[in-house]
């Protein structure tokens, strides 16, 4: 086995998902390949949070693209974090920005962005993205990304 999978906490054990947000349930294993640029997509088309002014279930489509360092997450964690976020209340804006960070943090990817597809409720739907780079040539990309995301053109 390889020496970097040995403290993985979930896979390959039987682990119960948060009742709350917990940033502790991710994992990370050791990138066989940082040298070379390559993207690492996740969507969770099933993705739950709560209003945290009604407690009211918002539904989304949650998508997570990175280019990974030095560090990768290890899907069963991920999904067992994103499970959390059923019970958890925040706004839209402010769950995709904590799930960005969280990852951020573990990872220190090259580039990553994190986008939320929310259901419309009351008639208006939310959809937020946020993304970021380290050194100038992923700092770019996240401009180019951003502005592209959004419409804009320069």
């Amino acid at each position: 086995m390889r020496d970097d999978l040995e403290n993985l906490k979930t896979l390959g054990k039987t682990t119960a998902a948060s009742k709350d947000y917990d940033p502790t349930m991710l994992d990370a294993f050791a990138n066989k390949h940082p040298e070379r640029d390559y993207w690492v997509t996740f969507t969770a088309p099933e993705f739950t949070t709560l209003c945290p002014k009604t407690g009211q279930p918002d539904f989304a489509t949650l998508t997570i693209r990175y280019i990974p360092n030095e560090r990768l997450v290890e899907s069963k964690s991920l999904k067992l974090y994103l499970f959390g976020f059923r019970n958890h209340g925040d706004f839209h804006e402010d769950v995709i920005n904590v799930i960005y960070n969280d990852l951020n943090k573990l990872l220190k990817p090259k580039y990553m962005e994190v986008y939320g597809k929310f259901a419309a409720r009351g008639g208006i739907s939310i959809d937020p993205f946020v993304n970021g780079g380290a050194g100038a040539k992923y700092k770019k990309l996240a401009e180019t990304r951003f502005n592209a995301w959004n419409g804009c053109r320069d």
